[in-house]
């Protein structure tokens, strides 16, 4: 039987070209890292790429792929591998070894394996918990690679993997070489970092970016909604909550409770209804359960399919000509693509820039059929609001204290 050969665009076998065990390959939502990194790892054990025939590796190790709970369970890995003839079923792979695909929440029954490749969907290995911890077991006995959308924001969510590289014995000797802590904070703060020409050397080591042109163009429109005017500066002015009528005790509730009086305008609601008239498939991104209740209580037509995606429900996305899909930011910002429709609606805006990046991204894929995507931001004009919009277009998080101190 012939077997198709495996075949990459440029910028993918460039990346192939340019990768070693250890790295960060780090390539935008949709660039096609998890063939790039099977390509990796297909041509390290004697695979060739771009050939009209398949040509097989010689003695692969046992393969085990670390990702997100919804990419393990929708079988995307799988999809993938197909393309090198392997899968985790082993009368579907053409060789003798052991390929596993599981996720993050069980990375600790992998500790014991050794003499094995391992690649790391969705770059988890920030912080010092257990996820780094057996991180770091696995990778002193294993081949290993890290896949992620975006590069780290700050020097410290690189502490893992420089150690895992050898760069540093463990945490405490990055932090006596490189972190200065603020004198004037109540709990550890980092106040700069030292030396960050050899930090940046180090990073330029292991982070191989891919140099993706995208083929769809992204149209991005701010939809200013109304808000309660008198009610918001009530709530600035007193720190109280309406809804509970008591004082508002920290500056998490306080951002809370603004953004609860804003997100529940009926204009914002009338915009979504709006788009959803003209846009006959709509992704629509949310943050808190009040929002779910009110995007579920709204009125979009006849014929018009309501799913979700959240912690509470798991729906998969609906296959009629006319569909809504709620996903919650944190539990659906990554991890699933949809080339159903062109349209996201961002019903109000997260904290973090990554996962509004990545929320972007569930549409913007290499297969997509469409070439234009529209996304839709309702905001207000509130400082709230506004706020949250400044931190974003400067590609940085949220700071509520900031925020509730000002």
């Amino acid at each position: 039987m012939l077997m198709a050969g495996v075949t990459l665009y440029d910028y993918q076998l460039d990346a192939v070209d340019r990768m070693k065990i250890g790295c960060i390959l780090c390539g935008g939502v949709g660039s096609g890292k998890s063939r790039t990194s099977l390509a990796f790892y297909y041509r390290l054990y004697g695979g060739q790429i771009n050939t009209k025939e398949y040509v097989r590796m010689t003695k692969p190790p046992d393969l085990y792929i670390i990702t997100t709970a919804r990419k393990r369970d929708t079988g995307e890995w799988e999809e993938e591998m197909a393309h090198f003839y392997m899968a985790t079923d082993p009368e579907l792979d053409i060789y003798e070894h052991t390929v596993v695909v599981d996720s993050w929440n069980n990375i600790g029954k992998y500790v014991g394996i050794k003499n094995a490749f391992f690649i790391f969907d969705e770059q988890r290995v920030v912080g010092s918990g257990k996820w780094v911890k057996s991180f770091l077991k696995i990778a002193k006995e294993n081949e290993w690679i890290l896949l992620s959308a975006t590069p780290g924001d700050c020097w410290t969510d690189y502490i893992p993997v420089f150690i895992a590289n050898g760069f540093f014995r463990n945490r405490t000797e990055f932090n006596n070489q490189h972190v200065v802590y603020s004198r004037f904070s109540k709990y550890p703060k980092i106040d700069r970092y030292l030396n960050t020409q050899r930090l940046v050397r180090l990073r330029e080591r292991i982070l191989v970016d891919m140099d993706f042109e995208r083929p769809t163009v992204s149209h991005h429109e701010n939809i200013f909604v109304d808000y309660n005017k008198p009610k918001y500066l009530q709530i600035c002015k007193n720190r109280w909550n309406p809804w509970e009528d008591r004082p508002i005790e920290t500056a998490s509730e306080f951002c809370y409770m603004l953004r609860k009086l804003v997100n529940s305008d009926e204009s914002r609601q009338q915009e979504v209804l709006d788009i959803c008239m003209s846009r006959p498939r709509v992704i629509v991104f949310y943050n808190f359960d009040y929002e779910l209740d009110i995007l579920l209580g709204l009125k979009y037509g006849e014929g018009v399919e309501v799913a979700q995606w959240n912690g509470h429900k798991h729906q998969p996305i609906p296959d009629g000509d006319r569909w809504v899909y709620l996903v919650q930011y944190n539990a659906g910002a990554e991890g699933w693509n949809c080339i159903k429709t062109d349209t996201i609606i961002f019903y109000s805006q997260n904290y973090s820039y990554k996962i509004m990046e990545q929320a972007a991204g569930r549409i913007d894929r290499l297969n997509t059929p469409y070439k234009n995507l529209y996304y839709y931001h309702l905001k207000s004009r509130a400082g709230i609001d506004l706020a949250i919009s400044r931190a974003l277009n400067s590609k940085k998080a949220f700071n509520e204290r900031k925020f509730y101190g000002e």
